[in-house]
């Protein structure tokens, strides 16, 4: 091991490096080793990294070893969903085991009297949604006057789903001279003006190229029938290495009748989107996570915080309509090192949806042909729903598997070639 990178030598204590080691961690990520120092030292920081590169610990650890216990609430985690609040809550509370540190989150869709009891009790660490903390502000539950730390993560997604004015007003009832760190995958116009605003000379790392996936995730697209789709799904459940699969649908309707189907095939399933009661939702969660069900079926409402070890495929059933959200949506598998597989169908009516993703990665996704599903008319050689995979020359792109390119394939289906 590189003794140079280890969390021994990032400055944290020792309660905190016996937290790590409890957690089974032992090298730190690239973003943990570029942003720990710099908190510690009291800096504020900027962090660019997508999901499964260790962030939250990046900017947890340092802030748990500048708390002090019994003096109120020091730090504050704004998160876009309650998902990702309560994930943050949980490794909140794992690293500062050893301590008398209080840890709650503060979401929508639960009770209040727990929540006041956190606030008004002085809770040292909290993770929040921005809406039900400002409810609290609003009712005079939450003194922020011993805050030391205020953390902003996921902000590209707290920007896109208009958290701006509540955040705001935490930042103006936040003393100034805390320490302020903003932690987002990609970095647009909006949050760089953002992060200028809320942070002094602040650090800026970087973990990898933005908008990037992260490493050891294998991309594949299926060309696929709209009609065939769940059909291809359950074919694809069926082979020994689909393990645990995260299914992204775009539409709650859509997600329960997957759902439906995939039960109906035998398959262990649950669902999670925002129409289901909020203990449905952290029921189905904690079923697919222990294992209980095989398959979780979700809309974008898991694509950011839903952390669980040993996600082995995410499938994109419907392509994402942003290309930020393919980053997202794929980071939950191949986390912290491991190996992943993010699975895309794509119809025909998609194609503009895919060249848009493949525009921001910067690179074409390798196609695969599925006999009897590939709405190309495309069939694999051999007979038993066989892939086919199939590379361009030049190894930089891929063709589907008829070595048509999609504005082809795409003119022939409007014509009805």
């Amino acid at each position: 091991m590189d003794e140079s990178n280890t969390f021994e030598s990032l400055g944290l204590s020792e309660m905190r490096l016996a937290a790590v080691e409890a957690e089974g961690w032992t090298i730190p990520t690239p973003i943990q080793t570029k942003a720990i120092p710099s908190v510690l030292e009291g800096k504020d920081v900027v962090g660019i990294a997508q999901t499964g590169t260790g962030k939250t610990g990046a900017f947890m650890l340092p802030s748990l070893d500048l708390v002090e216990a019994g003096k109120g609430l020091q730090v504050l985690a704004l998160c876009p969903t309650r998902e990702l609040a309560q994930q943050v809550a949980e490794d909140a509370k794992s690293l500062s085991r050893g301590s008398s540190l209080r840890v709650a989150d503060i979401v929508g869709g639960v009770n209040y009297g727990p929540q006041i009891d956190a606030l008004t009790g002085g809770y040292e660490i909290i993770a929040a949604t921005p809406g039900r903390f400002n409810d609290h502000m609003e009712r005079g539950n939450v003194d922020l006057g011993n805050l030391k730390v205020l953390i902003l993560d996921e902000a590209d997604r707290m920007l896109d789903m208009g958290f701006r004015p509540q955040i705001e007003d935490v930042l103006r009832r936040s003393p100034r001279s805390r320490q302020t760190m903003l932690f987002s995958a990609t970095m647009p116009n909006g949050v760089h003006a953002l992060a200028l605003q809320v942070t002094r000379d602040a650090v800026w790392v970087e973990a990898s190229p933005e908008g990037t996936t992260a490493e050891g995730i294998d991309e594949l697209v299926y060309m696929v029938k709209p009609e065939k789709k769940a059909e291809l799904l359950l074919d694809l459940l069926a082979r020994p290495d689909w393990d645990q699969v995260l299914v992204f649908t775009r539409t709650k309707a859509g997600a329960d009748g997957l759902r439906s189907y995939l039960d109906r095939g035998g398959v262990g399933v649950d669902v999670m989107h925002s129409d289901r009661r909020m203990e449905h939702r952290v029921r189905a969660l904690d079923r697919f996570s222990t294992g209980s069900v095989r398959v979780l079926v979700a809309t974008d409402v898991a694509q950011r915080g839903l952390d669980v070890e040993g996600i082995s495929h995410v499938v994109n059933y419907d392509v994402p309509i942003d290309p930020e959200d393919y980053v997202h949506r794929i980071g939950r598998t191949g986390r912290a090192g491991a190996a992943g597989n993010a699975v895309t169908f794509v119809t025909a009516g998609d194609l503009g949806f895919l060249k848009s993703i493949e525009i921001r990665l910067g690179r074409k996704l390798e196609r695969v042909s599925v006999e009897g599903f590939d709405y190309t008319g495309a069939s694999a050689s051999g007979s038993g729903g066989k892939r086919k995979r199939t590379r361009t020359g030049g190894g930089i792109g891929t063709r589907s598997a008829s070595e048509l390119s999609d504005e082809e394939l795409a003119a022939l289906l409007k014509f009805g070639g």
